[in-house]
């Protein structure tokens, strides 16, 4: 039994394994079904009783594409990959500036969650500004990867969106804890 996958020679690349175009706006239902004809062809169960070297190979592209999925199909982190893909490190440990429009944005909604306290109705309201604020900056993402191809610009923003986003969790985690 051999492992047979249609773009193994591709698997240095997240989109070529999946057979998808290398674009931040992907389908993601198109990537479950081939994650999952990968899956199907690669998962180490149908090599139980292959050489070791197949079941040594078949775990590594299992491995391979749990990776890839689970990034292709976070918008993020599929942001963040292709910055990486085209030579753009995001600097997320080292590169924390941020613009003082920003900076100032974040810190009024720190403002406005202490101030909320345990008002279920205030916190819905800023989670919503919170998430619009998030779908407009992922909309900036998508339109600086895949129309601009300015790289150093998406990275930018992800770094921010990577701020809104545990921020809207830190929401989520207050408004979890009152219900």
């Amino acid at each position: 039994m051999s492992v047979v996958v249609a773009n193994l020679s591709a698997s240095d690349n997240y989109f070529h394994f999946f057979g998808l175009p290398i674009r931040f706006e992907i389908d993601l239902t198109e990537l479950n079904q081939s994650y999952l004809a990968v899956q199907k062809e690669v998962h180490p169960d149908r090599f139980a009783r292959a050489s070791d070297s197949e079941q040594r190979m078949s775990m590594q592209l299992a491995t391979f594409a749990n990776s890839a999925f689970q990034t292709l199909k976070d918008p993020i982190q599929r942001g963040l990959y292709l910055c990486r893909l085209h030579g753009v490190d995001p600097q997320l440990e080292t590169n924390t500036a941020m613009p003082a429009v920003f900076l100032m944005q974040q810190m009024e909604w720190r403002e406005s969650l202490e101030e909320i306290g345990n008002d279920l109705s205030a916190l819905e309201k800023l989670a919503n500004e919170v998430s619009q604020s998030k779908k407009l900056t992922l909309s900036e993402v998508s339109q600086a990867i895949d129309s601009a191809r300015d790289f150093v610009k998406a990275a930018q923003l992800l770094r921010a969106l990577l701020f809104i986003d545990k921020f809207y969790i830190e929401i989520d985690d207050v408004m979890s804890s009152l219900a």
